[in-house]
This record gives C-alpha cells, sequence and structure tokens, in this order.
C-alpha cells in the first residue's frame, strides 16, 4: 500500500514538470519566425466561428431563465426596476464567463485532444518533425492562441445576447422599452466589472487550449489513448476553470473591485 501510494505521489510530480516543460516549449515557439499565421487563422475560424451557435443559445438561455426566475422574488420586494441591474451585473461578472468557458472547454478542449491524440497516434506529429517542421509551433502554438482569443470573444457575445434573452423574459408579462431595460441595465455596470471579467476569460481560454493540446500531444499509442485524451482534456480543462475563477475572486476582492 505505501508503495502504490509513492508511485501516486510520483506520477503526480513527473506529471506537473511534463507540462511546465510543456508551457516552456509553447511561450519558447511564440516568438519563432516564420510564425504560422495562416493556420492560427483557421484555427480561430474553427475554435471561434464553429462555436458561435451553441455560445449564443447557451447565453441566450441563460438570460432568460434568469430572468424569470428572478422576476417573482423581485416582485415581492417591490424591486422589479432592479432585475435588469441584477441580471447585467451578474452575467458580466460571473455567470457568462464561467458557463461559456465551461461549455467551450467541452468543445474545444476536447475536439483539440481528439485531433492532436489522433496524429499522434497515425504518427503525423513524427512525420512533421522528420520533415524538418515545427508541430510545437504549427499544431500547439496557433491553437493554444485561438483560444486566447476567441473564448474572451464569445463571452462578450453570449453576454450581449443574455442581455436580449432577458428582455425577452421582461417583455413575457409587460412590456418595456428597450431603451429603458437597457438604460437600466447598464447604469450600474462599471469598468471594475468588465476588465476582471474580460481578463479571466483570457486564462481561461489559455487553460483550455494548453490543457487539450497536452493531452493530446502526449497521448499514448492506441486509439482507446485518443478518447482518454479527449475526456481527460475536458475534465482537466473543467478543473482548472473553476480553480482559476476562484483565484480571480479572491484577487478582485481583495483589489476592491
Amino acid at each position: 500500500m505505501a508503495q502504490e501510494g509513492t508511485l501516486s505521489i510520483k506520477g503526480i510530480f513527473e506529471e506537473a514538470g511534463n507540462q511546465v516543460l510543456f508551457m516552456f516549449r509553447f511561450f519558447r515557439n511564440i516568438f519563432r519566425f516564420n510564425f504560422e499565421w495562416n493556420e492560427l487563422i483557421r484555427q480561430c475560424y474553427m475554435i471561434g466561428y464553429k462555436s458561435f451557435p451553441l455560445v449564443a443559445i447557451t447565453g441566450f438561455i441563460v438570460g432568460f431563465v434568469m430572468t424569470l426566475q428572478a422576476e417573482p422574488t423581485m416582485k415581492e420586494f417591490g424591486a422589479e426596476s432592479y432585475i435588469p441591474r441584477m441580471v447585467a451585473v451578474s452575467l458580466i461578472r460571473e455567470i457568462c464567463p464561467v458557463i461559456i468557458a465551461l461549455i467551450c472547454a467541452g468543445k474545444m478542449a476536447s475536439g483539440i485532444g481528439a485531433e492532436l491524440g489522433s496524429m499522434k497516434v497515425t504518427e503525423q506529429v513524427e512525420a512533421m518533425e522528420v520533415s524538418g517542421a515545427n508541430p510545437i509551433q504549427y499544431l500547439v502554438v496557433t491553437r493554444i492562441l485561438a483560444c486566447i482569443f476567441m473564448v474572451p470573444l464569445l463571452t462578450i457575445l453570449a453576454e450581449g445576447l443574455g442581455m436580449a434573452g432577458s428582455y425577452s423574459a421582461v417583455n413575457i408579462s409587460g412590456h418595456v422599452s428597450p431603451t429603458l431595460f437597457f438604460n437600466k441595465a447598464f447604469s450600474s455596470v462599471a469598468f471594475g466589472d468588465l476588465l476582471p471579467s474580460f481578463i479571466k476569460t483570457v486564462f481561461f481560454g489559455y487553460a483550455i487550449g494548453f490543457v487539450g493540446c497536452y493531452k493530446g500531444y502526449n497521448s499514448d499509442r492506441g486509439t482507446e489513448s485518443v478518447g482518454v485524451a479527449a475526456n481527460s482534456a475536458v475534465v482537466n480543462a473543467s478543473l482548472w476553470i473553476i480553480v482559476i475563477d476562484g483565484i480571480a475572486v479572491q484577487i478582485t476582492n481583495a483589489l476592491g473591485y
């Protein structure tokens, strides 16, 4: 039993060390010459544009459902006029960044892990190395940067659609003009709400891209490893999103945001 525990701890430290080395290889290859701009643009399209329908539906429904659930309680206290403000601050500060990041982790991290895992199994990565190409720059750097760029953008779009869903929910039982609704919604949103939210989505994007690339690029031989890499990428990326969000909340509270 003690031996198993020792091996387990040793494996954890080895995994952590491998991830640190993989991270150094990523940062080192960002500034190499002959950067793969075309591949970066293609990955932004595949990762960002292809994820937009799912993110759009999720953002709209989150704002819609949140308003419907809050409305009865707010009516009891005569605070219906505060619904737009409450929804706007909640969506921007916490709900949309975390939910959209988890949605992206399920779609992006699994896709990257499966794609790179299948390339590893079929020895395409080794073929790139033999031909003189740089697989880290072409396969890893472009995908991680695409996630860093696209996750914040998708979150902003989801927040806007979430407010549209909230406006639709408010008008189910009454009539509120768009000008009045959005003026009230954004009257309580300050720069201190937007900046921390945006910054942590950048780290969410990095975590999603890094975990997906690491799990796929370092997958074992055999077809089973592709599914293992995809599943492990989703689980680990989701866990890191929760951890990063907890750290971000502590930092913003300490800074007074």
